[in-house]
């Protein structure tokens, strides 16, 4: 039986044969580019004259920078009142190089607050840190190691900025300190409403996050007030912590 040759295998024996000759196919073109990426040095970078195509190149290249503060700050959380600082950084650089460190102390009283920041020279000795200090003890307390929260986004900044402009300050203020992190503005006010007329109160916040400082303020509108807290409340627990309660 003899055997018909179609076209397009006639074709593809004929561009066997003289692979010079151009190969024709009665496929449909298909007209589609694949992304092309060009690699450009710091030095051709600034000679760019257009600000658009500056712009456009600097979005595609920037990103987070690996080695930034924020990921090599370290919260050292539930240490000893008395550890000190240079005491804290010498246990840490046992397992890499310390940048800086700082012990946080009551402004007031002068107690430390039982958590620090440590800051690691990488980011690699920074996460090294926290695998080999986190649920560690120090003098019998048993410590929480983790990197800082990163920096607020707008609408963070936008929240705590409104939260800010509402506070009504007054001569008649108390400071609470040793608050639980779980304590928002709205939970200490309704707590201290209870003891008097509350004008208005804040948690302070660290520099830069939304994370509590563990201590905020309560304003009231007499000096009665402010005496009926103090007696009432101080040393009383809310959300599961003994609070301070003191003039402000």
């Amino acid at each position: 039986m003899a055997t018909v040759a179609s076209s397009s295998s006639l074709q593809f024996s004929t561009f066997l044969q003289n692979p010079t000759k151009p190969f024709k196919s009665h496929l449909p073109k298909l007209n589609f580019q694949l992304p092309r990426y060009q690699f450009i040095s710091l030095k051709e970078l600034t000679r760019i004259s257009n600000p658009t195509k500056l712009y456009a190149v600097v979005a595609q290249v920037s990103t987070a920078e690996p080695s930034s503060e924020a990921a090599r700050r370290l919260y050292v959380g539930n240490i000893p009142r008395t550890v000190t600082t240079d005491e804290l950084r010498k246990i840490v650089e046992e397992h890499g190089s310390v940048e800086k460190a700082e012990v946080m102390y009551d402004k007031y009283s002068g107690r430390s607050r039982r958590f620090a920041f440590v800051t690691m020279k990488s980011v690699e000795e920074a996460n090294a840190t926290v695998e080999k200090l986190n649920g560690t003890e120090i003098r019998g307390r048993t410590i929480k190691v983790n990197i800082t929260e990163k920096p607020m986004g707008p609408s963070d900044v936008s929240f705590l900025q409104v939260e800010d402009s509402k506070f009504i300050d007054s001569p008649y203020k108390v400071y609470v300190g040793n608050l639980a992190k779980s304590v928002t503005t709205e939970t200490l006010k309704e707590f201290f409403s209870e003891k008097g007329k509350v004008l208005s109160a804040k948690v302070s916040r660290l520099p830069g996050t939304s994370k509590s400082s563990g201590y905020g303020f309560v304003t009231f509108s007499s000096e009665e007030d402010v005496e009926t807290a103090i007696s009432g409340l101080n040393n009383t627990v809310l959300e599961g912590q003994k609070i301070r309660v003191n003039k402000a």
